[in-house]
């Protein structure tokens, strides 16, 4: 194989880069049930808050647990809550019997109520709960949760990690602190700012006792030294590999897991060149995005053929060809793409872009910048054009509200401009349907609605690459990052 200068570089000051990472002991035990050492990208931002993106980390490790979790089709399933029901814009949860928190105490329906009401007053909420008005009432052994709007996503929004499940003991300060206060097979027994975590097996753990003894959890931002430490043997699993590194790697030590997000390139559809549908659908037409993935992806990422990729498998099974206008003679129209360099791979998708563009008969200029310099100016519509790296679901599993939010007429994050009865209407309906056959369907055909009118362009769907050594056995591939290291999750 012949490697770029960027690979060699890498591989170069990978050593370096590693010393100090992974010092001390190795994982106690080479045999079945050994510690787990994990390799994580970002250090924690709010102390492990679980009301901040640091939840994703509990959850990853398995130590907080929330009322529901979702399969691979999003549908909601029993987890602290066994069932429930909806009656208007309530909904009833039972709570699950025989669980204790990891400082003794017990689950009931009290904790998940002080749980549900903390994050839904915090300042900020967590995200799941933007714009819902949600309360939370103990009755017995069940808890009725009540939104101001009939929801019928509350199961699903009740799944996500910052909603988790903490005893009493996490509550007692200004912020949340998870140490010892969840409920899944692994407590978190330290943390060391941002650059550690240490984890034990939880024997008492309702849902049966870990395979492995703990988790060891090294924060490393640097990419290639996470890489080194899944080369080097320092780590047992490892978070998000470098595409420039993965090369580098015993192909067999990594898995790519597709991600529930697009890269998309966004037409202005209100003014400028793209107000022309034919010149959309021009557009459209000239590019190239299987030279895209095998180019600055390396081969590393799934050509597009819809707004949701393949971590949403039904979405596949469900659409049917879509009707485009005819396309147009560009004839020389100049036209400004914008994106930002926060995504490394994204001024590289630019440039490429722009000479797919140039050959198909438009001037083409570049204007890429930090993404917090340049979002205002792309959610105003300066841009003719607009590369976005964006994810499809949000927090619920769900992908209706991200196409409301991107294509919607009053939509909050409407960087193509669109205004479209056919569209708004499709996406009304795809928010109002309810969950599972029905809902799935519906997204579909309002992905359609979007997809005729060319205002987006799907170009690829991105992968996470995880490393696992070839002694770990049972490690999550999660295209929704919440699992990694689970109960059945050991190093041989």
């Amino acid at each position: 194989m012949r490697l770029s200068a960027r690979h060699l570089l890498s591989a170069a000051v990978a050593s370096t880069l590693l010393t100090g990472c992974f010092s001390g002991t190795p994982a106690e035990g080479d045999g079945a049930g050994g510690r787990i050492r994990v390799a994580m990208m970002q250090p924690p931002r709010s102390g492990l808050s679980p009301l901040s993106d640091d939840a994703f980390k509990l959850s990853r490790w398995s130590t907080a647990e929330t009322l529901v979790t979702l399969d691979a089709d999003g549908d909601a399933e029993p987890a602290l809550a066994t069932k429930w029901q909806q009656s208007g814009r309530s909904w009833t949860f039972e709570i699950r019997d025989g669980v204790t928190f990891h400082d003794g105490t017990n689950l009931d329906a009290e904790a998940v109520v002080r749980s549900l009401t903390r994050a839904a007053t915090a300042a900020p909420k967590p995200r799941i709960l933007d714009g819902v008005d949600l309360t939370a009432e103990a009755h017995g052994d069940t808890v009725t949760v009540t939104t101001a709007d009939e929801d019928p996503l509350v199961p699903q929004r009740l799944s996500s990690p910052q909603l988790s499940i903490l005893a009493a003991k996490a509550y007692r300060g200004k912020t949340v602190n998870p140490v010892g206060a969840g409920t899944g097979p692994f407590e978190l027994v330290s943390v060391n700012g941002t650059s550690a975590a240490t984890l034990d097996r939880y024997d008492a753990y309702w849902g049966g006792r870990a395979k492995s003894p703990g988790i060891d959890v090294k924060f490393v931002p640097d990419g290639t030294a996470r890489a080194a430490a899944l080369r080097s043997g320092e780590a047992d699993v490892v978070e998000a590999v470098p595409v420039s590194q993965a090369a580098l790697l015993d192909q067999d030590l990594i898995t790519e897991v597709p991600m529930p997000r697009t890269n998309t390139l966004y037409l202005n559809t209100a003014k400028g060149p793209f107000k022309d549908a034919s010149l959309r659908a021009a557009a459209r037409e000239a590019v190239d995005a299987g030279s895209i993935v095998k180019g600055v992806y390396e081969g590393r990422a799934d050509v597009a053929e819809g707004l949701l990729g393949p971590a949403l498998p039904w979405a596949a099974e469900l659409r049917r060809p879509v009707t485009h206008a005819k396309a147009g003679k560009p004839e020389g129209r100049a036209i400004t793409i914008g994106t930002f360099t926060d995504r490394a791979e994204l001024p590289e998708v630019a440039a490429a872009l722009q000479q797919q563009l140039q050959k198909a008969g438009f001037k083409v200029k570049l204007d890429v910048r930090e993404y917090a310099n340049i979002e205002s100016d792309a959610l105003a519509g300066e841009f003719d054009a607009f590369i976005l790296s964006r994810a499809t679901v949000l927090d619920s599993g769900d992908p209706a509200a991200y196409l409301y939010s991107d294509f919607a007429s009053d939509g909050s994050f409407n960087i193509s401009q669109l205004s479209d009865p056919d569209v708004d209407k499709a996406l009304k309906q795809a928010g109002e349907s309810e969950t599972g056959a029905a809902r799935r369907k519906a997204v579909v055909a309002a992905e359609a609605a979007v997809l005729a009118t060319d205002a987006a362009v799907p170009m690829l769907h991105e992968r996470v690459i995880q490393g696992d050594a070839a002694s770990v056995r049972g490690a999550a591939h999660d295209p929704r990052e919440r699992e990694l290291v689970t109960a059945d999750t050991y190093v041989k």
